[in-house]
């Protein structure tokens, strides 16, 4: 139906007839804007601008519903699009297919990059657990070109609101970037919204140490609790500093008990390099305590399931808790071995090599402990002092 628009139409004539399930309301001051009514929706419809495109196929280009934006409103946009078209030859619908061609993020994490990082990096399930549990329903729904830099800061911050640590958060952010950037490789994105977010500042280097009796009362438990197969692997963690996981995957061919040595392979070791760890005299017990050897490729193996253990801290809170020691963590057994070092006197550079950290500055943290050798250098160098003023006199 072609007629003038008006208010007074829009208001109270946009009423499809009963033998229709639509019907246009074709504009005789602007051709190419019309309202449609459907059947369905009576007294109220949505404002469309018809065009021909570049290959003089016909398109219709949504505007607004009736309820929205006013006939006014509707013209004046409708004028906007015709002069675009005219001297720009735009073509709205075109690109709109194309935006929809975009990948969900979703889309692309699920079916794109989890195949690809899933066998490039060890720490594939991380990243899925934190699209899983957060990133998904923030930015899941949303094709890769939608996604802005002002969304991925505020989701940042939403995080710390959220109670989350500072590092935590800042995985997040690293994963976007990683995940984006891909995009742009695979040239399915142009820009990296992501790229250049300030992340926040970790204060990381907690370390929770341990007084002898304190030292005493978490031995006691160790060689006294019933789960004994848990209580050697903390003993183990606590004789070579090793971390967890590379306990847990470590097996009878890696151990050397001749030449006292275990040896973590690149694919185990968080530096991804080989390492060999001394086997001290405490280490050499734990292993002489374990009844795998020749039964099972583990060292350490879960007496219900026969498999190796994935994890222990349920048992470690158990354990701790017993001691009376609530604060300390798996991961402090480490700094405490550490700490056990450089108090013996033991250099810096021992304590690296031991403990397997890529650079100094890691173990730079551990510094402040060595107050007994700091000590004695000072020392030696009062009794030099003392012996020059002697002479002197």
């Amino acid at each position: 139906m072609i007629t003038k628009l008006t208010e007074s139409i829009i208001k109270n004539g946009l009423h499809c007839p009963e033998d229709k399930s639509r019907i246009e309301f074709c504009d005789s001051e602007l051709p190419g804007l019309y309202v449609e009514v459907r059947a369905t929706s009576q007294g109220q419809g949505t404002y469309y601008l018809r065009y021909k495109d570049s290959t003089g196929k016909t398109c219709h280009q949504k505007i607004g519903r009736t309820t929205d934006i006013t006939l006014v409103e509707a013209r004046r946009q409708a004028k906007t699009m015709k002069s675009e078209i005219i001297a720009l030859g735009k073509d709205f619908r075109g690109e709109e297919k194309a935006r929809k061609a975009i990948l969900t993020f979703s889309d692309f994490f699920e079916n794109h990059f989890l195949p690809y990082v899933i066998p490039r990096k060890r720490s594939w399930k991380r990243d899925d657990e934190l699209y899983r549990l957060r990133i998904k329903a923030k930015f899941g729904h949303k094709r890769l070109n939608e996604i802005t830099r002002q969304q991925i800061q505020l989701f940042h911050t939403a995080l710390m609101h959220e109670g989350l640590a500072a590092a935590t958060c800042n995985h997040h952010i690293k994963l976007l970037k990683h995940a984006l950037n891909l995009a742009i490789d695979w040239e399915m994105l142009q820009t990296n919204p992501a790229s250049r977010i300030p992340l926040f500042h970790e204060d990381n280097k907690v370390e929770n140490y341990l007084e002898q009796h304190e030292l005493e009362r978490l031995l006691n438990v160790l060689r006294t609790d019933d789960n004994r197969s848990v209580c050697l692997i903390a003993m183990f963690l606590l004789s070579t500093a090793a971390r967890l996981n590379e306990v847990l995957r470590a097996t009878w061919s890696q151990i050397d008990q001749h030449t006292r040595v275990w040896r973590i392979p690149a694919s185990n070791s968080k530096s991804k390099r080989v390492r060999a760890v001394p086997l001290n005299d405490s280490a050499i017990e734990v292993l002489s305590q374990l009844d795998t050897e020749g039964k099972f490729e583990y060292l350490f193996i879960n007496a219900k399931t026969k498999l190796p253990y994935v994890t222990i801290h349920k048992v470690w809170e158990r354990l701790r808790k017993k001691a009376g020691l609530s604060h300390i963590r798996l991961h402090d057994i480490r700094h405490l071995h550490a700490s056990l070092l450089v108090n013996s006197g033991r250099t810096l550079y021992e304590v690296q090599q031991i403990l397997g950290h890529s650079s100094p500055s890691v173990t730079q943290r551990y510094a402040h402990l060595s107050t007994k050798s700091l000590q004695e250098a000072s020392d030696s160098a009062s009794v030099k002092i003392k012996e020059a003023m002697i002479k002197s006199m």
